[in-house]
């Protein structure tokens, strides 16, 4: 809604435009519904004074029914005094004075996030209390082809396998994680209603209910149009019972925008004033994208690549938010669905049963709540003179192999506590004798309880060069650890996780 020199334009929620003017009078009359479609109008126009806190940027201000009204105008002025406060010069410029409206969307930026909670549960205090909380650490192990090679004879792609495996959580007397910044992204079309809408509301109200005070939790619907249901906010008890009230609220209604959400969902995440160590977005759909995905041409595939926001994609500012898509039903567009996950990093889900929403929800949220290492990078150097890098096969991660041959990395990201991964890797070994050192395996990653950068270096893989036949028993592949390993791939669904109940 902007003003200029013509009339100032409301868009309601329901997506249909009125004069300013004109609805805010029916609005003060007592008509709290749309003319055209009679939806019910849970943000209203405003023609109240504007609050001091934007009298100079005219942005319209957050109108949560449920939150404070002045919640924000607090926050604002206990941040004015805090070290980390970066100026707003360029948020409160605007082209145009916009009209006084109260909003859920808060304007143009979404940066009225609710403060981190200054001393969390999962603070570290103390060396004792690092020691509690750091159980271990990202444990690296190699599974040659074989043992021994043949002497004075090359192999030109040797197979080696890397394992990795994460940490334990922390122990459970310690109550310590890594807090999580969530924006679910719910799909509330006409083919939710009934059952389907039902069902989904009880999934999301067991999400807010297994978050802590210390997560916050931003809810984004869409249907014709997308729309913010409330700012992050913390999970405090009063903060669940107010998320509950909101989603509980909600009715189906209108078509599929797919595109319009997440790009609404990236902004809550990237227009954050603090941010939680971990941070995803959830997106449930049981439809198709009827307004931003274009018809192939020719037969050609169709590009999903507009569904997802640049700032998602490699080298973009939220690239480390990972969307998680369900597909729900039968009638969702599972390519789609598959390419938004792949595409941000994240993991792709299909339900086939209406009952079993808030087992997959249950997993994915298990999984946030368990992360224990973050940015991971594994790295290969090989050792011998010789010794040079054929491939990475890093199943859908992003790896990249020196042009001399002589090193590389796989960028894995997230790992989950106890969680493992496979990668194999070839190189290329020039005829020796003796015992030759192939590769030596590190990584670096951060640590989401204590957000210390650690490292891991592992003793390089060797193999030993031996006269023999080629029947003999040492170049024959034994049922181990690298036979038994599918092929790597990445991670597309959630261990099972279980839940403590709350009382």
């Amino acid at each position: 809604m902007w003003s200029g020199n013509g009339q100032a334009l409301f868009t309601a929620e329901c997506s249909h435009k009125f004069h300013f003017h004109c609805i805010s009078s029916s609005v003060r009359h007592g008509n709290l519904v749309c003319p055209i479609c009679r939806a019910v109008w849970k943000e209203l126009p405003f023609q109240g004074p504007l609050p001091a806190a934007d009298a100079n940027n005219g942005t319209a201000r957050v109108n949560p029914l449920d939150w404070p009204l002045d919640d924000r105008q607090q926050r604002q002025q206990q941040r004015v005094s805090g070290a980390r406060r970066r100026s707003r010069a360029d948020s409160v410029t605007r082209q145009w004075q916009l009209p006084v409206y109260r909003s859920l969307n808060g304007g143009g930026v979404f940066d009225d996030d609710e403060q981190l909670d200054l001393q969390p549960e999962n603070v570290v205090q103390s060396q004792d209390d690092v020691d509690a909380m750091v159980v271990g650490s990202v444990g690296i192990t190699t599974y040659t082809a074989f043992p021994a090679m043949e002497e004075s004879v090359a192999q030109e792609e040797f197979a080696i396998l890397i394992h990795l495996k994460a940490p334990s959580s922390p122990a459970p007397a310690t109550s310590r994680r890594a807090p999580v910044d969530l924006v679910c992204v719910l799909d509330v079309s006409w083919s939710m209603a009934g059952t389907k809408l039902a069902l989904l509301k009880r999934a999301v109200g067991f999400v807010i209910r297994t978050l802590g005070p210390s997560d916050r939790l931003s809810v984004v619907t869409f249907s014709s149009a997308a729309r913010r249901l409330f700012p992050l906010k913390r999970m405090t008890e009063a903060g669940r019972q107010r998320a509950l009230q909101k989603v509980n609220s909600l009715v189906a209604d209108g078509g599929t925008n797919i595109a319009d959400a997440l790009k609404k969902a990236t902004r809550v995440m990237e227009d954050r004033w603090e941010r939680n160590p971990v941070c995803s977005i959830v997106l449930l759909s049981d439809g198709r994208d009827t307004y931003s995905v274009p018809a192939p041409l020719g037969g050609g595939q169709t590009d999903y690549s507009v569904l997802v926001p640049s700032s998602l994609l490699p080298g973009g500012a939220a690239q480390h938010v990972q969307v998680h898509a369900f597909g729900f039903g039968a009638d969702h567009d599972s390519p789609a669905m598959h390419s938004i996950a792949e595409m941000s990093g994240g993991t792709f889900s299909f339900i086939d049963a209406a009952g079993s929403i808030q087992d997959a929800f249950a997993q994915c949220i298990g999984g946030l709540l368990s992360v224990v290492a973050q940015e991971l990078r594994l790295s290969v150097e090989c050792d011998d003179d010789g010794v040079l890098l054929s491939s990475l096969i890093s199943g859908g991660y992003a790896s990249h192999v020196d042009g001399d041959g002589r090193g590389g990395f796989i960028d894995v990201g997230d790992l989950y506590a106890d969680e493992e991964r496979d990668f194999l890797v070839t190189v290329r070994v020039p005829a020796a004798r003796g015992e030759s050192a192939l590769i030596t395996p590190s990584c670096t990653y951060r640590n989401t309880v204590t957000m210390e950068t650690r490292s891991q270096t592992l003793q390089p893989a060797e193999v030993v060069m031996a006269t023999m036949s080629r029947s003999s028993p040492a170049l024959v592949a034994s049922p181990s650890r690298l036979a038994a390993s599918p092929p790597p791939r990445r991670r597309s669904v959630r261990p099972t996780w279980s839940f403590p109940g709350r009382h």
